[in-house]
């Protein structure tokens, strides 16, 4: 990806950060093409590497179709602005999207970014007692590889961190139950494909379930088998030809997300 300047509002950015800033509004503005969006609730993060555990998270109130790089707001995993020249305040991060992420970030370092969404097929399957059925190709890849969490109200209650990561496990993906999605990726590139197909595999069950026919289900061996399938594939080189795909859809947003 051709990568812009770095804007004076974020000088002595490394360049590692820049590309992981440009990436990450890139993946905010994808999440707005897709319609995935909830106003501006629901959040993305991305870890910065060092040893100071620092991540990226949206600012507060700037539309995902607007996300920029240096609108992303840098913070510690207890929620503190590590940026004090750029005169932000705690109200210019979601106290919310904090929780859930940090939970995240502390627990599972192998995971550099996390997504978390708000969509009808998403919060709609949380809802069911059944969670997610391996009722399509997408649902599959998810088969024995899904987390879920139990709702407990608004993520303010920092004290939840521990059960939600508790319940996520090993895993990369987990339905929050009544509330939505969160996936996370060893790069913001597998996170983008994450959250892809299982936001596919909801809207797909929603829609077979509301035909009123009976539905069909693979064998449990078959599940098994296609989710194997998936892991196979599962490999930096499949994610990086998606994501150079997906970017080509954003390309043409004003302002440009690499400023």
């Amino acid at each position: 990806m051709n990568i812009a300047t770095s804007p004076a509002s974020t000088a002595g950015v490394s360049e590692a950060e820049w590309q992981i800033r440009c990436d990450l509004a890139a993946l905010y503005r994808l999440i707005a093409h897709h319609r995935w969006t909830d106003l501006i609730y629901t959040h993305l993060s991305a870890r910065i590497p060092g040893p100071e555990h620092h991540f990226l998270i949206n600012r507060y109130g700037v539309n995902f179709e607007h996300m920029r790089a240096s609108d992303l707001v840098k913070i510690d995993v207890e929620g503190n602005i590590v940026e004090p020249e750029r005169g932000l305040s705690s109200r210019d991060v979601n106290a919310a999207g904090f929780t859930i992420h940090s939970a995240v970030h502390m627990a599972r370092h192998d995971l550099m970014c996390v997504v978390h969404t708000h969509t009808a097929a998403g919060i709609a399957v949380s809802a069911q007692k059944d969670g997610l059925l391996p009722l399509s190709q997408h649902a599959c890849k998810f088969y024995g590889r899904l987390a879920y969490h139990g709702y407990e109200g608004i993520a303010l209650d920092i004290d939840e961190r521990q059960r939600l990561v508790a319940d996520l496990g090993q895993h990369k993906a987990m339905i929050l139950r009544n509330h939505g999605l969160l996936v996370g990726g060893t790069s913001i590139a597998e996170a983008f494909h994450m959250i892809y197909m299982l936001e596919r595999a909801c809207g797909a069950q929603i829609a077979a379930l509301s035909g009123g026919r009976e539905i069909i289900l693979p064998p449990p061996e078959v599940c098994a088998h296609t989710a194997e399938q998936f892991a196979r594939q599962e490999i930096d080189a499949d994610y990086a030809m998606v994501w150079d795909a997906a970017l080509r859809l954003i390309e043409d947003g004003k302002p440009d997300y690499r400023s």
